[in-house]
């Protein structure tokens, strides 16, 4: 403690009184010293632990929560660690494509009758629908045709002809689908058929046998795959059409798209029942695996 100018008493010639300030404030400082002692000492202490936590860590190859860790190697380069999880190699085909199963009849053995074919009872085509009257099948495709096509379907190798009849506001139609074992048997007939030539009309369920009978009627043909689809439309009072007509040349039409949506769908209905049977046996396989 000081007793010179400025120190705690009042010095030389002085009093002789203690300066209780000064005294106060010299307590006060190395209180504070004292404390920032205290601090410094901890915060060196805390970075010394760290520093050993940090090197056990990347001695065990692992992390303070305990979970593996990647690794510095030699070279520096990180490797993964040891027991990542291995999941089983499983590879599931392409989709199928359903054109194959119009196509080939290797693919294409799915059951082929007016009800498989024709199943719904309304021909649904945009916003027209046309309830339908009969269905008709056979294997001599000869005998549901009329005019050189029964000859064409013959000598090309006609397997199956599935017909079936909308009607509608007094017109109808008869659409016909003709199954081939190739598609270029398909085409053959097409390229070779002349005019009036077509399926033969199908009357029942409501349609008058003067339907399209010994009157012109509007024909379309087309094909798709194996198959050759076919239409003939007309007046159930056996009125015959004119190039301005429409009520018959609609239904024509909407025939025609109808038939060829119905091939299409029979295409994706086999390859999706591939892809299902497909999908199945690589999750029976990932479970064995597993």
């Amino acid at each position: 403690m000081s007793f010179g100018q400025g120190g705690p008493f009042d010095g030389p010639g002085g009093s002789g009184t203690p300066n209780w300030d000064a005294l106060a404030e010299e307590s006060e400082a190395a209180s504070r010293r004292k404390r920032w002692m205290l601090i410094g000492g901890g915060a060196l202490a805390a970075v010394a632990v760290a520093g050993i936590v940090t090197a056990a860590v990347v001695n065990s190859g692992g992390s303070p929560d305990g979970n593996p860790t990647a690794r510095p190697t030699s070279s520096g380069e990180v490797t993964e660690p040891d027991d990542k999880p291995s999941f089983p190699d499983v590879s599931v085909p392409p989709p199928p494509n359903p054109r194959d199963y119009i196509t080939d009849p290797k693919k294409d053995k799915a059951p082929l009758t007016p009800a498989t074919l024709f199943p719904e009872k309304t021909m649904v085509v945009g916003e027209h629908t046309y309830p339908r009257t009969n269905t008709a099948t056979t294997n001599d495709c000869t005998s549901a045709s009329q005019g050189p096509l029964g000859s064409l379907l013959s000598h090309n190798g006609c397997r199956k002809l599935l017909r079936a009849t909308y009607s509608k506001g007094g017109v109808s139609v008869t659409v016909g689908i003709a199954l081939f074992d190739s598609p270029a048997k398909a085409t053959r007939v097409l390229q070779q058929l002349k005019d009036g030539s077509n399926i033969a009309p199908l009357a029942g369920g409501g349609v008058p046998s003067t339907f399209c009978q010994a009157t012109r009627c509007r024909t379309l043909t087309n094909a798709t795959g194996r198959y050759a689809y076919f239409t003939i439309a007309g007046y159930n009072n056996g009125k015959a059409t004119e190039t301005s007509e429409t009520k018959a040349q609609q239904i024509g039409r909407d025939g025609a798209a109808y038939a060829f949506t119905r091939i299409t769908q029979r295409g994706k209905d086999q390859a999706a029942k591939v892809a299902e049977q497909q999908a199945k046996e690589a999750r029976e396989k990932a479970k064995q695996q597993s």
